[in-house]
């Protein structure tokens, strides 16, 4: 997969500098990208602060990556409780004396039309923790990464900066990160806190399998199936995301972002033909069940 990285400044850091020692919070961290990210940080010798709901998982991934030479804190959260948020960020200074970066990587996805939803609640259950998990763990970390002239990364999606059909909630959600981030980018200018979006394609990780349909049941192994050979891995998508925090870059886009989101800017209707057609068909077919045995 080719990756596109967008400068925030002239005056980025360079490529090798590590992140040892650097005290970093991961939401999301007990599987997928977020594991990824934690056991590559974990290797540079930084030390983490872990967050997600699943504790079991969590203090797996610590335990992880304390075996690779990091520092690593296993702390449950829910980001869609503000309290909680507020509760991870100074959980982890008061272990590491400061903090260095905030990775904000939790989020789900409902798989509806819109006019198929009961109600709202499900819609409204992405926004909190895409969104507004995001930004309760920002707010109480700003501060702090002021203090240490840190690092904002705000992991979203190419469907934050192209749409898709039956993923309104996911949809909106990202877009609301990206506004964020970009909004956050000049509010920051001159603090010396970088902001980077990381805007991954499909990526292999139990995301698709936690898609939930509209009565809140997750997809399953129907959603493993829409991953291919070519898909993007876990590690992959961290070593990229790292890079892009490393160098203080403004965005990254994964996959087919670039041209993708050039010819949504240039030719809309095109763009729109292009995902109901082509890329929907091959959705579809991926995650058609496979016809039983005669």
């Amino acid at each position: 997969m080719l990756a596109y990285l967008v400068d925030a400044s002239p005056g980025g850091e360079m490529a090798s500098t590590r992140f040892t020692q650097q005290v970093v919070i991961i939401t999301g961290a007990s599987s997928g990208i977020g594991e990824a990210l934690a056991f590559r940080l974990a290797e540079e010798g930084a030390w983490l602060g872990l967050a997600a709901r699943r504790a079991d998982r969590l203090e797996a991934v610590a335990q992880a990556c304390r075996a690779r030479g990091a520092r690593a804190l296993a702390i449950p959260t829910d980001v869609a409780d503000e309290q909680a948020c507020c509760a991870l960020v100074e959980r982890t200074r008061r272990e590491y004396g400061r903090l260095d970066m905030l990775i904000n990587n939790a989020g789900l996805s409902v798989v509806s039309l819109l006019a198929d939803l009961h109600d709202l609640n499900l819609f409204r259950h992405v926004m909190e923790v895409n969104f507004y998990g995001a930004l309760y763990c920002t707010f109480h970390a700003l501060p702090h990464l002021i203090e240490a002239k840190g690092r904002l990364v705000n992991v979203s999606s190419l469907g934050g900066k192209l749409a898709i059909p039956y993923n309104s909630s996911y949809v909106a959600s990202k877009f609301a990160l990206g506004g964020l981030s970009d909004s956050l980018r000049l509010e920051l200018a001159g603090s010396g806190v970088s902001v980077t979006l990381v805007c991954p394609y499909w990526v292999v990780s139990e995301f698709h399998e936690s898609y939930l349909d509209r009565e809140g049941r997750p997809k399953g192994a129907a959603g493993r199936a829409l991953y291919t050979k070519r898909t993007m891995t876990t590690g992959r998508c961290a070593q990229i995301a790292l890079e892009a925090a490393r160098r203080r870059k403004r965005e990254v886009l994964m996959g087919p972002g670039k041209p993708a989101v050039w010819l949504q800017a240039i030719a809309p209707a095109l763009a729109n033909r292009l995902i109901l057609g082509s890329f929907m068909r091959s959705v579809r077919r991926r995650a058609r069940p496979p016809r039983s045995e005669a």
